[in-house]
């Protein structure tokens, strides 16, 4: 309903934030990401938002970019993961190594953040899995003709693009196509 503020910062008391949009003040949750980066009192600011209502409550959420965003929107999807777990989550990682615990199925990172346990973790890991931002495409820089032919191969040869790209990185640049390709799936088995 509320997808975008615009106004001046009226209040900062962690993690509410209090904007001041021609006149009308909207209490606004944010991650301490985004806490951080806010301006001064008085500074403009806008800031992307997703509206919760609940019986008891119409809560709004504010972020600097629209991956935060997103990010917090999967979170929710998920069992047992509320809003306020959300925003601790992305209080304590930021998007890029929220992405990176998934890839790597690290639930150590996880539990690191106040209020997600073993059991959370686990289950953040495995419905975010394929995902989240890098997680999901990993941009396949190919700096050579031999790189290119090695990932059309390992594509080939069932590995999804991701993978593929995964095991590319692994490899010297100036590798050729057929060493690089043992190499490659070396990498992934």
């Amino acid at each position: 309903m509320i997808g975008r503020l615009t106004g001046l910062i009226a209040e900062k008391t962690p993690p509410l934030v209090l904007i001041d949009v021609q006149g009308v003040g909207y209490e606004v949750d944010v991650p301490m990401s985004t806490f951080y980066n806010l301006g001064a009192l008085g500074e403009k600011v806008s800031l992307l938002t997703h509206f919760v209502v609940r019986e008891d409550a119409q809560i709004l959420f504010g972020f600097l970019t629209a991956e935060e965003r997103n990010t917090f929107r999967q979170l929710i999807k998920i069992s047992g993961v509320g809003p306020k777990m959300a925003l601790s989550l992305l209080s304590g990682l930021s998007v890029p190594e929220l992405a990176q615990a998934v890839s790597k199925q690290d639930s150590g990172r996880l539990v690191k953040v106040p209020g997600i346990g073993k059991k959370t973790a686990e289950r953040l890991l495995l419905e975010l899995k394929g995902k989240l931002g890098p997680d999901l495409a990993l941009p396949v820089s190919v700096a050579n003709d031999n790189q290119a032919d090695i990932l059309q191969a390992l594509i080939a040869l069932g590995y999804s693009e991701k993978e593929a790209a995964a095991a590319l990185k692994a490899l010297p640049p100036d590798v050729s196509v057929t060493e690089g390709i043992k190499l490659a799936m070396k990498k992934l088995t």
